[in-house]
């Protein structure tokens, strides 16, 4: 990115507003919204994004930043009547990542930039206690070590617990002066040795370093491995806010907090949050001391309680939305650090758009917007059984719903790697900072020793939807021995055990789950409506049904038999958009497919077809029975021949051994030679769909004959079949044409005979480039189209998913090639090209063909949004999709509508 010599780079707290997210971050852009409104925000600067960019393309801060910084500090100086650094009563300032979005993989915060041998004791002076200087000096050191230098973080924690101990001491707050001075001391070799150069000395070259740091942290191995954890683009770049100090350790009548305007794990309305006495604000969030519940503030300082509940009125009233804020009380004065809208659990996301909504503060449009599929997904996970027999192992925190259940390790890089193996895992830290991050991806839930509702752990937790529970004191845990004693009891690395992230439980082994109440209430089990509905699933009904009203995407489902049939439209289905024949001819069926394969004559062939015939149309019939009213897609059958057939080494060895004992079977040998004959080295790309329907006469119309049938006969019995026809693996209009002049004549046989009406419709499923390429000609003779995704992301980008998913795609997505694997979220740019041109061809020359999907995308959130865009009538999905698909349909309705409006 080339510098624009007019661009301005740096913004005043007083500058700024909550707009300027992208120029100013989200942090940034808070801090000049609080200080807009008049809260008291302590006075700062914030250097753009813009700033970021330019380093990051060229290596190098733009040449004007120094001078706009220079300047900005100058008036920070005059405001606060002092300098930075200066020896007698030093400016210090705080310096803070902050990227439009909140990215737990960013730079740590340091504190206390300015201090220097030299004014340290200026500090001790003028705040009248010498321990805070101190107190505040090793800080800065330890920060600025592992933060800019890049020392392990560990040696300096390593060096504050023997001070403990050598004091013989629990807490820091415990240690004197004369310790924290000898704590810098060592502090400072560990940083002249782990970094080969000494502490700075000079504040502005503090400053400047650290503000480097910031940019520099953008790209850091953490950053991006979140940035692609929750598909944030990667480049936006982050902006670094400079703000002057207040200090929450100088003394009981100091302190730092986190609050919340709801609880973010339930959402309920109250006082929710964590304060420390006597601390600085990374204390709370690292979880270095177990803090106290918010609500006892009030009697530790009653002004300042009072004062920052009406702040967390007026801000949560100011956003409509639940606020996260950190502050800090400076000798009963109370300052406002950081507020941003907070992250949530999904159940918590749930009932508070719908709190919004009823106290006028949001719409029903925008409430569908606060929510998403992601969130509906994991309030469809299991519960634990609370009727289970349990061994309780202790209790802490609830600071991340859900269930479960994996073995316990002790640091991020044993989560990863017994992650990948295929092992679930239960990460188990003192507490967690960013390097853990990659491990918590990795892991099924977090568990810690320390910290609260606003610790580390539980906030990166709650935004990644993992469970988590901490500050659960009674675990003492030994990240160096890789175990966890409790109560006399030692649990190893290794050992299973679970944790319930709704009640703070944690239990040693498996404990057996049940389906959520979110569950039950779609299963048709739990009304919404009775008495004593869950809370929960009054919010989850209330947010459904708006998404319903307003969405136009219709919602079907990927069911191949009643039973899943039914459960869909206990979902919600509208149909069935997908049914695999295929899947039919399993099980003791499978013999008569092969007797179809080994025929040598028209008899033989014609024999095994009419065996499958009857059974084709029972089939049908449960189906359209069990989904009477709705529109039910089969595709013909699919799958390569020789999936029907018996694995080629082993017949092979079968026969070998059979001729060598001289009792060879003249059925296997006919098997092996069919076998051979039908040999694929490419079985995907080779005789499958339209292929085979072409190539075996007969079978396709057999298919067709039992659909017609089945409809026929749920006809006369005063049902409402509407089956569709979907032939599949079409690329050429040639081939359809065949086969549907081939299933026209079946029909009118059909409808001959039974002296029944069928309107069968037959369409086509696109899974192949040169059919999205030719969908012109080929609506020629489709009623229907149907993109197969998963086939189409295959054919266009040349994978095998089998294989290559568990081959180089981890290596794809970690070097940045992939945000998101194409077999997840649609492939917009190359996919979704496809599909849209595809779909705006069929329809030129077909006005009223119908258009859906039946890949996996179809309940995918992000790419429901693209199928609503590209102009599709439906997506249809697994039948535990849908809910999810009916959301995120309703959402992307409500989102084309207020863009619209715009």
């Amino acid at each position: 990115m080339s510098e624009n010599k007019d661009q301005k780079f740096v913004y005043d707290f007083t500058e700024g507003n909550r707009d300027l997210k992208d120029l100013l971050g989200g942090k940034g852009a808070n801090l000049a919204e609080m200080t807009n409104l008049g809260l008291p925000v302590p006075p700062g600067f914030t250097i753009t994004t813009e700033a970021c960019k330019v380093y990051l393309a060229s290596g190098e801060a733009p040449a004007a930043l120094r001078d706009e910084v220079s300047a900005h500090l100058a008036a920070l100086e005059a405001k606060m009547g002092k300098k930075l650094g200066q020896s007698d009563d030093p400016l210090l300032v705080s310096v803070r990542s902050g990227a439009k979005f909140s990215m737990p993989g960013m730079m740590d915060t340091v504190l206390n930039i300015g201090l220097s041998d030299e004014s340290v004791a200026g500090l001790a002076s003028q705040a009248g206690n010498e321990r805070f200087a101190w107190d505040s000096y090793r800080r800065l050191i330890q920060m600025f070590g592992k933060t800019v230098l890049d020392v392990d973080g560990e040696l300096f924690e390593e060096a504050l617990d023997e001070a403990k101990a050598a004091k013989k001491v629990a807490v820091d707050t415990d240690l004197d002066a004369a310790d924290l001075k000898k704590l810098v001391t060592r502090f400072k070799k560990i940083v002249a040795k782990q970094a080969g150069r000494e502490f700075p000395q000079d504040a502005r070259e503090q400053l400047d370093l650290a503000v480097e740091a910031v940019f520099n942290s953008w790209n850091t191995d953490r950053a991006k491995l979140y940035r692609r954890q929750e598909r944030i683009p990667s480049d936006l770049g982050t902006a670094v806010n400079i703000c002057s100090m207040v200090f929450g350790n100088l003394g009981p009548d100091s302190g730092t907090g986190v609050a919340f305007t709801r609880d973010p794990a339930s959402g309920h309305a109250g006082v929710y949050g964590d304060y420390l006495q006597n601390a600085q604000g990374e204390d709370v969030v690292a979880g270095i001391r177990n803090t106290v519940p918010l609500a006892d503030l009030e009697t530790i300082d009653k002004a300042s309680y009072d004062q920052l509940m009406t702040i967390m009125t007026t801000l949560e009233t100011h956003y409509k939305d639940l606020c996260d804020i950190e502050f800090t009380i400076e000798r009963g004065q109370l300052w406002m650090l950081q507020t941003r809208v907070g992250k949530r659990t999904a159940g918590a996301a749930f009932r508070i758009a719908t709190q919004l909504v009823d106290q006028g503060l949001i719409d029903e449009a925008e409430a569908l917007q606060r929510v998403n599929g992601a969130q509906l997904a994991q309030l469809m996970f299991p519960r634990f059984d609370e009727g289970a027999s349990t061994e309780l192992l202790g209790r802490g925190i609830a600071a991340s719903p859900g269930a479960a259940v994996g073995k316990a390790v002790f640091d991020s890089y044993t989560a990863v790697k017994w992650s990948r193996s295929g092992e679930k895992v239960i990460l188990i830290r003192r507490e967690t900072n960013p390097d853990d991050l990659d491990g918590m991806i990795a892991a099924e839930g977090i568990l810690t020793s320390r910290g609260g509702k606003t610790s580390h752990a539980a906030v990166v937790a709650r935004g990644m939807g993992k469970t988590c529970v901490c500050g659960a004191e009674d675990l003492e845990v030994d990240t160096k021995r890789r175990r966890m004693t409790v109560g006399g009891k030692v649990i190893e690395e290794g050992d299973v055990v679970s944790i319930d992230g709704s009640t703070g439980k944690v239990y040693l082994g498996e404990v057996p789950v049940v389906p959520s109440p979110v569950v039950e209430y779609f299963e048709g089990r739990m009304h919404a409506g009775a008495d004593d509905a869950d809370e929960l699933v009054q919010a989850v009904h209330r947010i459904m049904a708006y998404a319903d009203r307003v969405r136009r995407l219709r919602v079907r489902a990927n069911a191949d038999n009643a039973e899943d049939a039914l459960r869909a439209r206990r979902f919600g289905a509208q149909g069935i958009g997908l049914c695999r024949t295929e899947h039919m001819f399993l099980g003791e069926r499978r013999e008569l497919v092969e007797h179809l394969i080994l025929a040598d004559t028209d008899k033989e062939r014609d024999e095994a077809l009419s065996a499958l015939l009857p059974l084709q149309k029972k089939d049908f019939v449960e189906l359209f029975e069990a989904m009477d009213g709705l529109p039910v897609t089969v595709r013909l059958l699919d799958p390569p021949l020789h999936e029907f057939l018996p694995d080629i080494t082993e017949l092979s060895v079968r026969v070998a051994l059979a001729e060598a004992r001289k009792d060879a079977n003249e059925n296997d040998l006919r098997l092996l030679q069919a076998v051979h004959k039908l040999h694929e080295q490419n079985p995907m790309l080779g005789l499958r769909g339209v292929r085979l329907g072409l190539v075996i006469p007969g079978l396709f119309a057999m298919q067709v004959r039992a659909i017609a049938e089945a409809a026929a006969e749920r006809k006369n019995a005063k049902g409402d079949p509407r089956a569709e026809i979907m032939v599949p693996l079409v690329g050429t209009v040639q081939e359809l044409e065949i086969v549907r002049e081939e299933a026209d004549a079946v029909i009118a046989e059909v409808e001959a005979a039974t002296g029944t009406s069928l309107k069968l419709s037959i369409g086509t499923m696109i899974e192949l480039p040169r059919a999205a390429l030719t969908a012109g000609q080929i609506a020629e003779a489709a009623q229907f189209f149907s993109f197969g995704t998963n086939d189409l992301t295959q054919t266009v980008w040349g994978f095998s998913r089998d294989d290559v998913e568990a081959s180089f795609f981890t290596a794809y997505l970690e070097k940045g090639i992939f945000g998101v694997s194409p077999f997840e979220t649609i492939d917009k740019d190359g996919v979704g090209a496809l599909v849209r041109s595809a779909a705006q061809a069929g329809r030129e020359t077909r006005p009223d063909l119908k258009l859906g999907v039946c890949g996996e995308h179809g309940g995918d959130p992000e790419s429901v949004h693209f199928f609503h865009e590209v102009g599709l009538d439906y997506v249809s999905c697994s039948p535990f999709r849908i809910p999810v698909a009916r959301l995120e349909a309703g959402r992307a309705a409500a989102e084309s509508k207020g863009s619209d409006s715009r």
